[in-house]
């Protein structure tokens, strides 16, 4: 499945909110948004929502954007 999110890197916390009601999900984690820190982050943090292995999560579009969009590889 894939899902529209938006990043809000340099949180004060790692949480996961929605889907919102246009459909995207809401993803703020503490990393910064340097040398994919923040897309690991989002990457680690959606596997534990979705409750997949990290390696089935990946980013496909907007790797250096607040909007991404996310495949998450169903087990």
């Amino acid at each position: 499945m894939k899902i529209n999110i938006k990043v809000h890197a340099k949180s004060k916390r790692d949480s996961v909110t929605g889907p919102l009601p246009d459909g995207t999900y809401k993803v703020e984690v503490k990393a910064p948004p340097v040398d994919g820190a923040a897309n690991e982050a989002v990457c680690q943090l959606l596997s534990k929502h979705f409750k997949v292995h990290k390696r089935s999560v990946k980013v496909v579009l907007g790797s250096t954007s607040n909007k991404k969009v996310v495949e998450i590889q169903e087990e």
